[in-house]
């Protein structure tokens, strides 16, 4: 897999650190844990979402786009890359946010990714719950253009066979880490929403022959609709590469037992994780996506899911930033 075949701008941090859970490790006396920091992609505090918009943003500018547009839900960890970049390009950036939670709190509405997007001077509309994201998108694509506009659409998550290539690269980065310290992958486990980090995953290690399994732990769809559209998007991302990559089906495997009452509601296995990893690593999760991530990892270790001498990754998708919009959730001493 050659990606230099396709356009692709260079601005996240990598290769992301591979480090080992040495505390959290001894804390749950499973297998040997390691995380890969993709929360250190260095774009606006970093996450997965950065080595997408390498080559979405490219073919933004391929195509001579003066204007992206994008949408999220309201603390969008995408949105919230996607306007930084495109300030840095000087484009300009629309990013439209639906209400999934139904939250009136001010600091959900009006803090962390919202207060970054709007720092990067973001054009922001908000949409009720169950709006058509895709047709909104559309709408307002149209009304640039009328306006003499070069809009470029990129999907919610930046999920299409291009954002996706950012995580097939991200594969080929990880077996080169792994090969370089004589690692055994084991496992490889994520948070999956949107389906492209999962589908570029997936899709990386199938075509280099690696053999290491990828878990998504759900945050928003059922099992059967979350694998229906990761391997459908792992599919679109295979054929785009061409030279023979296949994914199988069975190589799509998500557990959605950890979403709870809904799409970034928190639960308290959530919170249980965000307090385990930030007191035994110094790391911080997100209430969305990596913290329901690692409450199905921790669950699933607990249950003895894996053996002892497995070597575990997580992969850490960032959005930390969104913490401050969460404070109520957490039960912290006073300061």
């Amino acid at each position: 897999m050659h990606l230099a075949r396709f356009p692709r701008l260079h601005f996240a941090h990598l290769p992301t650190p591979l480090e080992p859970l040495e505390n959290l490790t001894r804390e749950l006396g499973g297998p040997r844990l390691w995380i890969k920091r993709d929360d250190c992609t260095g774009l606006a505090g970093g996450g997965n979402k950065t080595r997408k918009l390498e080559f979405l943003m490219a073919d933004a500018v391929e195509q001579g786009a003066d204007t992206v547009i994008t949408q999220g839900a309201t603390q969008s960890n995408h949105a919230r890359q996607t306007v930084a970049i495109a300030t840095k390009l000087g484009l300009d950036c629309h990013i439209l946010l639906e209400d999934r939670t139904g939250s009136t709190e001010t600091d959900y509405n009006y803090n962390g990714n919202v207060f970054l997007d709007r720092l990067f001077g973001a054009q922001i509309s908000r949409h009720p719950g169950g709006t058509d994201m895709n047709e909104a998108m559309e709408q307002c694509a149209a009304q640039l253009r009328d306006n003499g506009k070069k809009p470029y659409v990129i999907p919610g998550g930046g999920s299409n066979a291009i954002g996706a290539l950012g995580y097939v690269n991200c594969a080929l980065e990880l077996l080169h880490q792994a090969n370089d310290r004589s690692l055994r992958i084991d496992h490889l486990v994520h948070a999956t929403g949107s389906a492209g980090t999962q589908a570029g995953l997936v899709t990386g290690l199938a075509g280099a022959n690696s053999g290491i399994p990828v878990l998504g732990i759900g945050v928003r769809a059922p099992k059967a609709k979350q694998e229906e559209n990761v391997f459908r998007l792992a599919t679109e991302t295979a054929e785009h590469l061409g030279k023979g990559v296949q994914v199988a089906r069975e190589q799509v495997v998500a557990n959605c037992d950890y979403v709870g009452e809904g799409y970034g509601l928190t639960t308290p296995a959530t919170i249980e994780a965000i307090e385990l990893f930030a007191r035994s690593e110094s790391i911080l999760l997100d209430p969305v996506y990596s913290g329901k991530g690692a409450a199905g990892l921790i669950d699933l270790i607990r249950r003895g899911e894996f053996s002892d001498d497995e070597n575990v990754v997580f992969l850490h998708t960032g959005g930390s930033q969104a913490l401050f919009a969460y404070n109520n959730d957490f039960s912290l001493p006073e300061a």
